[in-house]
């Protein structure tokens, strides 16, 4: 090279062939998507008729729930058996961290998901559907020998498809997955792009055919927005960090036990699905992923009366817990809706100077948001579910953030006792 030769520039990514190939498969992706959502979602809605016309009060169940519910459990069992599922599958979370879905696994997780939710199991929809999706665009673009780092965007964009039609929002698709995988560097812009492709596509698809969205869920009162709501939205993380807490105590406690139990392992999600149907006969409002049952709480809150309101959000973390370390498999985002919602509902119950709008909405997101650490995308999934008004955003944003630091906190204390114990 002489002296005189200008350095040679590397051309925008966009300028690339591999840039457009990754955005033809994230249209792939959200097409593929939706129609997976379209299906699993409808097959299970479907399969779960059998819980509807239930009484929400207490005992409002029926006894041969505890044979359906157990009997789901047997089939998780051998279904799992069958497809040579580990133990210990990894979570939602932790494939969204590490840009990675097992293709072997997928059929697995998708038929023994399928099989929880219609079983009436404590969890969402959101791990088989981000299973599929993601699998998806792992294998099909490491099929078509794309970079390993091309591999990876690829899956955060099956993600966007499959959530696409679910969530009925580009906006909370997009930046739950981009808060939780953090992509650095000029990756950040290329998930970003993908994920919005994919996601965009899928709920263009998905409202064409269902014709329902996700959002405008819960109607809530609209309330006035004063200067101290701003403080009572500081107590409202605190409490959401309590409940996550004394949920994540549970959770642990239900895993060890079910670890400990001395019987084979297709038999615990019999166990498993028998005690939450036991629970869910004297408290109906726990069972499934909690979507419709919390607009019947927010709705019949009087009715329900105090005991009941205060009974329920501690037995659906009993039941999530349980449907967890028993073995059925799904998602934790919806029943720590539910949690976060009925907790709400509860505050204004017990102090009705606390807007309902206000504490629903706040706890709505606020104990989601310290169990998935994405706090941004909790605050628009709160908002957008209850249209509450851009200026009522505001205390959203402080309870989860409250709540969030407020957990990391908890963390940093307990990891610091830990090193100072060794």
């Amino acid at each position: 090279m002489s002296a005189t030769s200008e350095p040679v520039v590397a051309p925008p990514f966009t300028h690339r062939r591999e840039f457009w190939v990754l955005i033809a498969y994230a249209v792939v992706l959200g097409v593929f998507g939706a129609f997976a959502g379209l299906v699993f979602v409808g097959a299970t809605e479907a399969g779960g008729k059998w819980y509807d016309g239930t009484d929400p009060h207490w005992f409002g169940g029926s006894w041969w729930w505890i044979a359906v519910t157990a009997g789901a459990g047997a089939a998780v069992g051998l279904l799992r058996r069958l497809a040579r599922l580990p133990e210990q599958l990894p979570g939602l979370i932790a494939d969204l961290q590490e840009e990675h879905v097992d293709a072997k696994l997928v059929p697995g997780v998708v038929a023994v998901s399928a099989v929880s939710l219609i079983g009436g199991a404590s969890l969402g929809p959101e791990k088989a559907l981000g299973s599929i999706g993601g699998g998806a665009g792992g294998w099909a673009s490491r099929r078509r020998g794309l970079s390993d780092d091309d591999v990876r965007l690829s899956t955060l964009s099956g993600f966007a498809g499959a959530y696409g039609g679910l969530f009925s929002s580009t906006v909370i698709v997009v930046a739950m997955i981009m808060e939780i995988a953090r992509p650095g560097g000029q990756r950040y812009v290329k998930a970003l792009l993908g994920t919005i492709v994919a996601s965009s596509v899928s709920f263009g698809v998905y409202f064409v055919i269902a014709g329902s969205v996700f959002l405008d869920a819960y109607q809530v009162p609209q309330y006035e927005f004063k200067d101290w709501l701003m403080l009572a939205a500081v107590a409202l993380g605190l409490f959401a960090a309590f409940v996550v807490t004394l949920m994540g105590l549970i959770v642990k406690a239900a895993a060890a036990l079910f670890a400990r139990l001395k019987v084979p392992a297709v038999v615990k999600p019999a166990l498993g699905g028998a005690v939450f149907g036991l629970v869910g006969v004297a408290l109906p409002l726990t069972m499934f992923t909690g979507s419709d049952q919390l607009d019947t709480v927010l709705g019949d809150a009087a009715s329900l009366g105090l005991g009941l309101l205060i009974v329920v959000p501690i037995a659906k973390m009993l039941t999530f817990a349980v449907s967890q370390a028993s073995g059925f498999v799904g998602g934790p985002i919806f029943p720590a809706l539910f949690v976060g919602g009925a907790a709400g509902v509860l505050v204004h119950q017990v102090i009705p100077e606390v807007p309902l709008g206000l504490a629903f909405t706040c706890l709505l997101a606020a104990v989601p948001g310290g169990v998935v650490a994405a706090p941004f995308s909790m605050v628009l999934l709160a908002a957008f579910m209850t249209q509450i008004g851009a200026l009522q955003t505001a205390p959203i944003l402080i309870a989860v953030i409250t709540s969030f630091l407020t957990m990391k906190g908890v963390e940093y204390l307990v990891a610091r006792k830990k090193r100072a114990e060794t």
